[in-house]
């Protein structure tokens, strides 16, 4: 996929969260640590829910942020990201899990950061603040919910 647009963006990071979700959802069937076995599955859905509210952003935002270029990270970052699923979570245990999710999420948060330090349109920097304020409290919520599965 070709990513030139704040649109391109959106979608690259649903798909992104789906994946992800995806990647879990297999894992989840072959970890042998039933603790690992919760996580796994809490994560997964929890990545599939933020698949979807991610690509609502959507329909809510406007079309000049959507439409605005940023084709430039990609160009300078072309493996960011590449290999979504390059983990066999199911061989980890729930630290390291939580620690590679929350990596994956952080890298997402400074692509938000870095695309709106670049935008000059008030729209596109407003529709990244709110991505990375999700993003931000979707991973706050995802290691509380492994913090509580820990007490378990």
């Amino acid at each position: 996929m070709k990513i030139e647009t704040l649109k391109d963006v959106l979608h690259w990071t649903a798909d992104l969260h789906r994946q992800l979700s995806r990647c879990l959802a297999d894992c989840e069937n072959r970890a042998v640590n039933e603790r690992a076995r919760l996580l796994l599955d809490f994560l997964e859905q929890h990545e599939e829910k933020l698949a979807r509210v991610v690509s609502r952003f959507e329909e809510m935002a406007s079309s000049n942020a959507l439409n605005t270029w940023c084709y430039e990270y990609f160009d300078k970052n072309p493996e960011s990201m590449a290999q979504i699923c390059d983990t066999d979570y199911n061989r980890l245990e729930p630290e390291g899990v939580m620690a590679r999710i929350l990596e994956q999420h952080n890298q997402v948060i400074e692509l938000y950061r870095y695309l709106r330090a670049q935008s000059g349109a008030a729209s596109a920097r407003d529709l990244l603040q709110n991505l990375i304020a999700l993003e931000e409290h979707e991973a706050m919520q995802m290691a509380q919910g492994s913090n509580r599965l820990e007490d378990i």
